[in-house]
């Protein structure tokens, strides 16, 4: 299995919508512990015949979302961990799921997800219908505010010492939270600053002379911003407390880099008001989805804002916030170009929901599946594409019930050689065997070598083109080796393949042969075994007293796992872009590993299967369902 899911650890509802009085607005509200989220927008609330104050009395709702994108316990922790995969291997959908009511519901609207663009706290008010809860103990946001506490954002820098004849062409450029930018020429002829200029001349190797001269130019300059030297260090502060110096690059020039003065840190800390009353948001990684009937669920691919994100440029992991979009968001003295029709109201569960599926999500996908066709190799043959004719084996190193890499390789190359079989058909025997040189995967002289690569932790695997001029299945051994040091020996069965007088449409009997009646949350790799053989086989009196029942290898299988009390679909088939429910298989058959984290402990579940059938070009369900049940697992 290859998903794995991270609830939201914060939401909040945020809303200038008006009091019952209709002339009071409810901007000191908030939300942060109620279990619904709520976007809507209404127009002319206390509309008159002018236009103008219809608009003026325009009500919005947004509502905010933090997931565990960075830190601890965090997407970005599981890939080091590799628990998840690279980049480029790996997507993640936003889910939020729709809430029902019996207050109206919006049809034909488009709902937009931006990221955040400063930190904000998730409060603890609840009332959403008359906005009673306001911002407590100085925790918690609303339409004004993103923090309780309010303070004003800061950045440092360091004066370094340098000769006279160094810095006339130096330049520092400090920018506002309101966008004004002086350029400050760093001048060694002066040893008075100005308001654009920076006295160097009484601070020849005395860094500390150098900061105080680069803080009496900011305070000379026009900048909403304060300076203070304490030795070789210069504050800045900006004058406004809140959010707007944060996002504001505001320190740069050839200075900067070049042992004249040290940008030591970049402008953070403010808190309190946004910079903009309903939030602060980037224009960049914005997503649009549109709602037909108003009630359906949310589930948007946000692989490059988790990226990004992860990567720390140019986004932080500030969350996102959901509203209309701004052309159906009323229209106001914001929004000159909004909507003259009301939208009310959307609800999606909070991440405090009593229905576990129900809270909001980002799920990671990814095709994990191991495809070790070792139980299943064909020699080639023109019956085949090029492609189909590769057969991929597998070798896995177990240490102690664990995978663990192999030191020697790491995560790079391995090669792997066949043998024919002793006389005993018991080890491998002869010199390695010649195969079909097709540059990629045999590239050595001899044609004797086989390029393998790593896979995952602790599991490498090689591919290879077989040929024969025997009919009957052959046995091989696959030695797998660098330089001189040898690694592991297998073993598998090459069968040719042969042309059929008719279509097939087999069906096929399964079973899981190590289902267990319960498992625990914390079970991050639960595997289930599947025996799977065509449901029509119809051995002779023979075989059956001497062949084992053949286990038969689906290489396309998908499965889903639903609730039973209500049969709520909590893992739906994967068989889509991102494949992250399609079964492995290795030489004893179809497997699957899944995190019990994904399922609500205390239920039973069922587990379904679907075959893809290329006879008819379609998936086909199985008809079988497993059932098992999830328990919390107390500390």
């Amino acid at each position: 299995m290859a998903i794995k899911r991270y609830w939201a650890t914060a939401d909040n509802t945020i809303t200038n919508a008006y009091l019952e009085n209709l002339s009071t607005r409810a901007t000191g509200s908030n939300m942060g512990a109620s279990d619904i989220l709520e976007v809507f927008s209404i127009y002319g609330q206390s509309a008159t015949a002018s236009v103008s104050n219809a608009a003026s009395s325009s009500e919005l709702s947004r509502f905010l979302i933090k997931f565990p994108v960075t830190g601890s316990d965090s997407i970005e922790s599981d890939r080091t961990a590799t628990t998840i995969p690279a980049s480029g291997s790996v997507s993640f959908f936003l889910k939020i799921f729709n809430a029902r009511h019996s207050q109206t519901t919006p049809r034909n609207f488009y709902l937009s997800v931006k990221p955040l663009s400063a930190s904000w706290q998730e409060g603890t008010g609840m009332d959403m219908f008359e906005y009673k809860d306001l911002v407590n103990n100085n925790d918690g946001s609303n339409w004004i505010t993103a923090n309780g506490a309010t303070s004003a954002a800061t950045a440092t820098i360091t004066a370094l010492s340098k000769t006279a004849g160094q810095v006339n062409t130096r330049t520092l450029v400090v920018t506002d939270a309101a966008g004004t930018a002086v350029t400050f020429t760093i001048d060694n002829s002066l040893t008075t600053s100005t308001a654009t200029k920076i006295a160097f001349g009484n601070a020849n190797s005395n860094a500390n002379q150098f900061a105080t001269n680069i803080a009496a130019a900011v305070n000379a300059a026009t900048l909403n911003i304060t300076a203070t030297a304490s030795d070789a260090t210069v504050t800045l502060t900006a004058t406004t407390a809140g959010l707007a110096g944060n996002g504001t690059v505001a320190l740069s020039g050839t200075s900067v880099d070049d042992s004249v003065v040290t940008i030591a840190s970049q402008w953070s800390g403010g808190a309190g008001p946004w910079a903009n009353e309903g939030g602060d948001y980037l224009t960049g990684s914005n997503y649009s989805v549109y709602f037909d009937k108003g009630t359906e669920d949310v589930e948007l691919d946000i692989t490059h804002l988790v990226e990004e994100w992860i990567d720390g440029t140019p986004i932080a992991d500030y969350g996102i916030g959901v509203m209309l979009t701004a052309s159906s968001e009323a229209s106001a003295s914001t929004n000159l170009t909004g909507s003259t029709n009301s939208y009310y109201t959307k609800k999606f569960f909070g991440r405090t929901s009593e229905y576990f599926f129900k809270r909001p999500y980002i799920e990671a996908r990814w095709d994990s599946r191991t495809k070790d066709e070792r139980g299943n190799i064909y020699f080639s043959s023109s019956l085949m594409t090029a492609d189909e004719n590769i057969n991929t084996i597998y070798f896995y190193n177990y240490f102690r019930g664990q995978l663990r890499n192999v030191p020697d390789l790491g995560t790079g190359a391995v090669y792997a050689s066949l043998f024919s079989g002793s006389s005993d058909d018991t080890e491998p025997s002869g010199d390695k065997l010649e195969l079909h040189k097709d540059g990629t995967h045999v590239n050595d002289t001899s044609k004797t070598a086989i390029t393998g690569g790593y896979v995952s932790t602790g599991i490498y695997s090689a591919s290879f083109c077989l040929t024969s001029s025997s009919a009957a299945p052959q046995t091989y051994y696959d030695v797998w080796w660098k330089t001189t040091t040898e690694y592991h020996t297998g073993s598998f069965t090459a069968t040719r393949l042969k042309a059929s007088n008719y279509n097939p449409d087999p069906t096929h009997v399964t079973s899981v042969t190590n289902l267990r009646p319960e498992y625990n949350r914390r079970e991050s790799s639960a595997r289930f075994r599947m025996f799977i053989r065509e449901k029509d086989w119809s051995p002779t009196i023979y075989t059956k007293a001497s062949t084992a029942i053949p286990n038969t290898t689906i290489e396309s299988a998908s499965f889903r796992v639903h609730r039973v009390i209500d049969n709520l679909e909590v893992i739906p088939y994967g068989t889509g872009s991102t494949l992250h429910t399609l079964l492995s298989y290795d030489v004893s058959g179809n497997y699957l590993d899944l995190d019990m984290s994904v399922l609500e402990g205390g239920y039973a579940y069922g587990m379904k299967f679907s075959y893809y059938n290329g006879a008819v070009n379609q998936w086909v369900e199985q008809p079988e369902t497993f059932k098992f049940r999830v328990e919390d697992v107390e500390d």
